[in-house]
This record gives C-alpha cells, sequence and structure tokens, in this order.
C-alpha cells in the first residue's frame, strides 16, 4: 500500500509536488522515481500521464515523486542567479533530498518528456544519486536511413509534393514564430555524454512515440543514430509507432505504463532488503 502526499519544499520553500510513499510494511524499494515536467505542463502531465504513472508505479512498491520545477506550474520562482540548466539541477537535487528523508531513498531513476527527457538527460550526466533514466521522445538524430524511409514513399505521389511544398512555404513564412522550439545538440556531444553515464552504471531507456516522425521514424534509428551504444546492455530503445507525443488514447498510455513497470522491475527488482 501508498499514500500520496503533496509537499512544498526546496530551499526557498518553492517547489510544489505530490510524493507517493509506500507504508511501513511494503518492501524497501532500490530506487525512488522523479517525474519531470513536460514543456510548461503542470506536474499532472499530458492527459494526466503522470498522475497515472507514478500511481501505477506506487502500487509496485516504487516510491515517487511529481513535482513542478521552478517557475512551472504551482512552483514559484528561485530566488537565485543562474542558468536555466543549473535551476532545473538545484531543482531535481532538492526533489532528491525530499523523497530520500520521506522514503529512504539513496538512488533515483528520473523520467520526462519531451523537453522534460532533456532535464533528465543533464541531470542524470552529473547527478551522482541517479542510477537510471527514462527518456520519452528524447534525443535522437535525422540518419540516412530516416531519409530514405521518409522520403522514398513520397517520391511517386503528387499530392505528397503538393503538400510538402506547401508546407515548406508556410514554415518559411512563420520562421521565427516557434518560440519554444529546442534545438537538440551535436550527435556527438550526446554520444560521448550517454557513454560517459553507462560507464558510470546507470540504466537507460529511451521510448519514442508516432508525434516525433520528424525525427524518428522506425526502431533500428536508434542503433543508426549511436552505433555500437546500443549494443551496451544497460540501454534500451522502444518505438509506439501507433502513439502520438503526448500519450492522448488512454490504451496508449496503458502500453506505455506496462513498458515502464517491466523496465524496472527487469532492472530495479524490488525485494525484501535494504536498499542496495
Amino acid at each position: 500500500m501508498s499514500m500520496e502526499r503533496a509537499f512544498r519544499f526546496g530551499r526557498a520553500q518553492h517547489l510544489v509536488g505530490v510524493a507517493g510513499l509506500p507504508d511501513a510494511a511494503t518492501p524497501a524499494a532500490p530506487v525512488g522515481v522523479i517525474v519531470l515536467n513536460a514543456g510548461m505542463v503542470h506536474r499532472v502531465g499530458p492527459f494526466r500521464l503522470h498522475v497515472e504513472l507514478t500511481r501505477r508505479l506506487n502500487a509496485d512498491g516504487y516510491p515517487t515523486l511529481r513535482f513542478d520545477l521552478s517557475s512551472l506550474g504551482d512552483s514559484s520562482a528561485a530566488d537565485e542567479a543562474g542558468s536555466q540548466a543549473q535551476q532545473v539541477k538545484a531543482d531535481v537535487a532538492d526533489a532528491m533530498s525530499l523523497l530520500a528523508s520521506h522514503a529512504g531513498c539513496s538512488r533515483f531513476v528520473l523520467l520526462g518528456l519531451c523537453s522534460g527527457a532533456q532535464n533528465a538527460h543533464g541531470v542524470a550526466l552529473d547527478e551522482p544519486r541517479v542510477a537510471g533514466a527514462i527518456f520519452l521522445d528524447g534525443y535522437a538524430y535525422r540518419t540516412l536511413g530516416f531519409r530514405l524511409r521518409h522520403y522514398l514513399p513520397r517520391l511517386w505521389s503528387g499530392s505528397r509534393w503538393q503538400r510538402f511544398i506547401s508546407r515548406r512555404l508556410q514554415a518559411r513564412a512563420n520562421q521565427g514564430d516557434d518560440v519554444f522550439a529546442v534545438r537538440f545538440p551535436p550527435r556527438e556531444q550526446v554520444q560521448r555524454e550517454l557513454t560517459a553515464m553507462l560507464d558510470r552504471g546507470l540504466k537507460l531507456h529511451f521510448i519514442y512515440s508516432g508525434g516525433v516522425t520528424r525525427y524518428f521514424n522506425h526502431p533500428r534509428q536508434f542503433r543508426e543514430c549511436f552505433g555500437r551504444l546500443a549494443d551496451r546492455p544497460q540501454i534500451s530503445a522502444r518505438l509506439f509507432a501507433g502513439s502520438d507525443h503526448t500519450y492522448a488514447l488512454k490504451v496508449d498510455r496503458q502500453r506505455l505504463l506496462d513498458d515502464i513497470a517491466a523496465w524496472l522491475r527487469d532492472n530495479f527488482p524490488i525485494s525484501g532488503g535494504s536498499n542496495p
């Protein structure tokens, strides 16, 4: 059994989150799971994804925390200087300390969708308490295979060419309007950073949806992007091609939750002993 409890916490008591805490009779979990905001979406997540996910993991025995980063949702701005990346790292460090004090966790798995995946990547790179991360629609790069799969079926369709030209003209007309667009860092940089995480023993799980076909369109593409890194036993990747980016359909959310729960059981199984 577990209970949910709302907290105001952080260096300035400016962060707000909801923790799922196991009762005293529940076997100790090897990790706590911290769920980060998806873009500017409140901590409940798109279509309450984060609520359903954390409650599912609570039922499996994992302590969880879904919270709003500084200046998002119910959290106020932190009264300190620093870059956005530094602020995210400080916020997540506070979240880890909260879950450690109330659930006894010493190691953590981070989970994020879209910009949340990018934030999880940045924190996992430097934070020694992170044992794993789940990246939903995280970093990936267009490869030769991607371009062949994307463009070859369109070569023989006049109507698709018309739509393509129309979209290109519209994109040019709207250039500069997408103020929330985020440019991925160079692939070589991400590959080095993932290698560093794996060398530290982190376990990483990438899940891509059909909502990011503009840059990822086949399960094989992860290997095309990152080469022999995909052979490392601590890293895995999945594609749910039928799901949209925010998992709007309940059947898609259920499939996602099942996959995440299974990955956690395989990599961080709950036993009756104390945390490793």
